[in-house]
């Protein structure tokens, strides 16, 4: 009988890769997440569109959490109903394994399948260990880490350094403009970052002036940012060839961008953070404030350690330094071939992590 294996969680870009091997090897898959970013979202996340444009039957669970800064009660009232949802949702399924991608809406699913009998392993990708992870590593079998550092996060009798798994990045970079000139990528994460897409437009004409721009916009309802991006766009004449505008770069594409790129502008998740370590790519920073445990900015100061990274905190995005913090750290690029202190990557993380699950099995 073919054993079935439900995976969930916050950060879809590595879950996807380990997915797809796991189906290679005859694994029947289960997908439990967001179909929308934020609660009130109309348009479908990135999450959803990339698990179903694999071919994985996904569910959609109304996961809550305690967040006192935005839709504080939509949130908490959602608590119970993700717990109620992911218990009926695995009697369905009957898995054989969970895995936990960490994050919100993995708490429910992991302790659902816990009170089920079901085994669960859990990955952590940050540098430190988020609330969600915390909890779930006291019911996990095995807790795989992307950093060494995070070791001490949890019970070592548990604890497996894996790494991140990572999607295939082509050798050779695709030409995305018809000129010399230095590429920036801005990067919002998976929805997209309203904020900094807000900076982007304000300076949006300088930033021509002298770059190639990439620019993954996000897709939410709420903002509209790509309807604004592509009327932008139209009015920049002959400078409209070198802004690229996309709501969100898909697996196959995310790649071709991070090679392009001279420079990478970006929030600090632990994926990007971590394909930056990886391609040695340059970035300036920009981490959620109010992320749990202040993960972002510990994502981020390993990238400035290693001689790849400036952070620039939201409160000087919001106050209008985007443009000089951007001029003067190209001006320095050249130095930044001179890295220190660059942190253990993994190449055959997804590798480490199937062996672990084979050991299970």
């Amino acid at each position: 009988m073919t054993k079935k294996i439900v995976i969930c969680g916050g950060h879809h870009n590595s879950a996807l890769v380990v997915a797809e091997t796991l189906r290679e090897k005859g694994y029947q898959i289960f997908w439990l997440g967001h179909k929308y970013s934020m609660i009130g979202d109309k348009n479908p996340s990135a999450e959803y569109l990339e698990v179903t444009q694999k071919g994985f039957p996904f569910t959609e669970i109304k996961a809550g959490k305690f967040q006192p800064r935005y839709q504080f009660f939509h949130y908490l009232l959602r608590i119970p109903l993700g717990f109620w949802q992911s218990f009926v949702s695995l009697r369905k399924i009957k898995p054989d394994l969970i895995f936990s991608f960490g994050g919100y809406l993995a708490l429910p699913v992991a302790y659902s399948g816990w009170l089920l009998g079901i085994p669960v392993v859990t990955h952590e990708q940050t540098t430190v260990s988020g609330l969600a992870n915390k909890l779930i590593a006291q019911i996990a079998k095995k807790v795989f880490v992307t950093f060494e550092s995070s070791f001490k996060h949890y019970p070592q009798s548990k604890v497996v350094w894996t790494g991140l798994p990572r999607r295939d990045v082509p050798q050779k970079p695709k030409k995305y403009f018809n000129n010399q000139r230095k590429t920036i990528a801005f990067l919002g994460g998976k929805q997209g970052s309203h904020l900094i897409n807000e900076a982007v437009f304000q300076i949006l004409p300088q930033l021509l002036e002298k770059f190639n721009i990439i620019h993954q916009c996000g897709s939410t309802s709420l903002f509209k940012d790509i309807e604004k991006a592509k009327e932008l766009k139209e009015k920049l004449g002959e400078k409209d060839k070198n802004y690229l505008v996309k709501e969100y770069f898909f697996e196959d594409e995310i790649g071709s961008v991070f090679q392009a790129a001279d420079l990478v502008v970006s929030r600090a998740g632990a994926h990007t953070v971590y394909e930056l370590l990886a391609l040695k790519k340059p970035a300036i920073l920009i981490p959620i404030p109010w992320s749990s445990g202040n993960e972002q900015e510990e994502n981020a100061k390993v990238l400035v350690k290693a001689g790849l990274g400036k952070i620039l905190p939201q409160k000087e995005l919001e106050a209008g330094k985007l443009w000089e913090t951007i001029l003067e750290f190209v001006k320095n690029l050249s130095s930044k071939k001179n890295l220190s202190s660059l942190p253990k990557i993994e190449a055959d993380a997804t590798a480490k992590i199937l062996f672990e699950i084979e050991k299970l099995m």
